[in-house]
């Protein structure tokens, strides 16, 4: 049974403008925020999306449904990504993620706990701890790792979106967090790793 994507891909490549905007405005919040985890550079988020969405109306005639439209979708932001990394790199300087609380620790540490403000303080100097981790993190590793743990993909959608096997996503997501862990180790409270 075609899904609400199926079906307004469907209108799409008949020509229905309509379906393409209530797929954007559908997909519009992930895309900046993959790019975002991605690129770690606030000012090429709108520029890139707009450019994810124009390649992907351009593209939409090919898109054969034999995967989910999402996953077909990150995977042209991805490459975006990744194509805009390699041609210019974004300069230093980050800002805060208000949701970085969703990057799991799988030894079992839990992020610290931040409630007043000196505990806010901390909560700014460790997320930006976190950024710079995933921004030192090989290119291969930090995209299973934005998939995973900022955008929440199961593995197999991440084999889907960066095409390759499941098993190298497993070790890929297994040594960016082995990374990550190492490099966040001295960030933690006695107690939580």
């Amino acid at each position: 049974m075609p899904t609400a994507d199926d079906l307004l891909v469907i209108r799409c490549q008949e020509g229905d403008k309509k379906a393409f905007e209530l797929l954007v405005k559908k997909y519009q919040r992930r895309i900046f925020h993959l790019i975002y985890r991605m690129t770690q550079d606030p000012s090429v988020v709108e520029p890139l999306a707009q450019e994810v969405f124009f390649k992907a109306y351009r593209a939409i005639q090919s898109f054969r449904r034999n995967s989910q439209f999402y996953t077909w979708l990150y995977r042209i932001a991805v490459n975006t990504c990744l194509s805009h990394v390699k041609r210019d790199m974004p300069e230093e300087g980050h800002e805060e993620l208000s949701d970085l609380n969703t990057l799991r620790a799988s030894n079992g540490a839990v992020l610290p706990n931040f409630r007043d403000p000196e505990q806010e303080m901390m909560r700014k100097e460790f997320y930006a701890h976190v950024l710079e981790a995933v921004r030192q993190l090989p290119q291969e590793l930090r995209v299973a790792i934005v998939l995973r743990e900022f955008m929440g993909l199961n593995y197999e959608e991440i084999a889907d979106v960066i095409q390759i096997p499941l098993g190298t996503v497993r070790s890929r997501i297994f040594r960016g967090r082995a990374r990550l862990r190492e490099s966040l180790a001295p960030h933690f409270r006695p107690g939580e790793q």
